[in-house]
């Protein structure tokens, strides 16, 4: 797969089937997040991946209790506004992602593997978020569907005593990501344009050119 492909499809993908993600393409996407530089090179890093039926069934009910956390006190606000009016652009953006946040919890026991990242020693994330990307780009290299989330961090002592997480070491929660086959089509993801979100030298300074359309796209 072209780099570039991959950089532009990789979105969240939370519409996946129930078959399971086999043990050598589990690898391949294990591997490569391995190969991601980390701070000082420490590689303070450990990863779980959690296929159990068992162990899913105890994190389901522990998600769908912090997301309705995060939706009640930092999304209270925006949900209500995209409620009362969600014709507008904004309101129907937010509502498609509340939806598909909504489907993950539903069916987050039905996700055939979930990628947990854990790190010691730099509480940033820093030194393990670009591993975790690109578990995610390898994961998109194999057809495999991916979202990140980290609203766990709510319950981080339940969830450390659910997987057997060592209390005293040091280890902070970073992020888990839910794995699965699509059920739908790749595709590059709509976003403000470049020139929109980014300045030079200074803050909100003009970057100096425009990128209204994406500069690659399926049919390049």
């Amino acid at each position: 797969m072209d780099v570039r492909e991959a950089l532009y499809t990789t979105r969240a993908m939370r519409r996946v089937k129930t078959d399971p993600i086999p043990e050598d393409v589990q690898q391949r996407i294990l591997d490569a997040a391995i190969r991601a530089p980390s701070g000082g090179n420490s590689q303070g890093w450990r990863f779980m991946v959690v296929d159990d039926p068992a162990v899913k069934g105890q994190l389901g009910p522990l998600y769908r209790e912090c997301l309705g956390r995060l939706f009640e006190t930092v999304y209270k606000k925006p949900l209500e506004v995209a409620e009362a009016a969600p014709d507008t652009p904004q309101s129907r953006q937010f509502l498609k992602m509340y939806r598909s946040a909504s489907h993950l919890a539903e069916h987050f026991e039905d996700y055939p593997l979930l990628f947990l990242g854990f790190n010691q020693g730099d509480p940033t994330g820093g030194s393990i978020f670009p591993a975790v990307w690109s578990a995610m780009l390898a994961a998109r290299a194999e057809g495999v569907g991916s979202a990140l989330t980290s609203v766990l961090l709510f319950e981080r002592e339940r969830l450390f005593k659910i997987l057997g997480v060592p209390e005293d070491k040091g280890w902070n929660f970073a992020c888990l990501v839910t794995m699965g086959y699509p059920t739908g089509r790749w595709g590059v993801a709509p976003r403000r344009p470049v020139h929109e979100v980014a300045y030079r030298n200074q803050w909100g300074e003009a970057l100096g050119f425009e990128i209204p359309e994406p500069l690659w796209s399926p049919d390049a």
